[in-house]
């Protein structure tokens, strides 16, 4: 559990840091980042992100207003039409035809959502593991996807990594965990906070399970 004195958003990113690990340090993830897979490969993973981040956006507007999920709603973060412009260029201007999310990328799409109309705080756990990674995390995966794949320095295909209302990451990142301490005033029940805590490790764990899927599907060859 949280003290008073120390920040919520250390208390959340210290709670998950296993679930966290586990999930950068997946095989599917390490053989991409790697360079050990094909482009297809890339893009199937950029389709599970559009059934996720779909999830996440359809929600943002109903919850703009909302006093715990509402200041998170930032329109600098939307992704969605930045992954369409990336699967257009990876599959071309018909991959809408046939996509269909892996079980996993579906239960977690479907946990968003659900968390979206019954519980703001649990949007806001699904909200933070996925756009404060971008802002990280995520910077890694473009790199190395420009520089294994050839797309453009921020360009098509990696579109979905450039944040380019945001001039300053570092900044925009402190910010944002100056929210989530807010967050731990707005929300005075510990019990609650710790359901917020535990629903981050929910949302690490459902992303570990789209990467186990996504491995089944591109095994590493011999």
């Amino acid at each position: 559990m949280d003290t008073p004195s120390t920040p919520f958003s250390t208390v959340i990113r210290t709670a998950s840091h296993e679930q966290h690990t586990e999930a950068e340090t997946s095989t599917f993830m390490g053989d991409l980042l790697g360079g050990r897979l094909g482009v297809d490969a890339y893009a199937r993973y950029t389709e599970q992100l559009w059934f996720v981040y779909r999830a996440l956006e359809d929600a943002a507007q109903a919850l703009r207003d909302d006093p715990v999920a509402g200041p998170f709603i930032q329109p600098e973060l939307l992704r969605v039409a930045e992954l369409e412009r990336d699967l257009a260029h990876l599959r071309g201007a018909d991959w809408r035809e046939g996509l269909a999310p892996l079980p996993a990328t579906a239960a977690y799409a479907a946990r968003v959502a659900e968390c979206a109309r019954t519980w703001p705080g649990g949007y806001v756990a699904h909200h933070y593991t996925r756009y404060l990674g971008d802002l990280s995390g995520g910077q890694i995966i473009r790199g190395k996807a420009e520089q294994t794949w050839g797309f453009a320095r921020k360009g098509d295909g990696v579109r979905f990594y450039v944040f380019e209302s945001i001039t300053n990451p570092a900044a925009f990142k402190r910010a944002y965990r100056e929210l989530l301490d807010s967050l731990g005033e707005i929300v005075p029940d510990e019990l609650e906070r710790q359901r917020i805590v535990d629903e981050c490790k929910r949302a690490f764990a459902l992303n570990t399970a789209v990467f186990r899927e996504l491995g089944q599907e591109f095994p590493l060859s011999a």
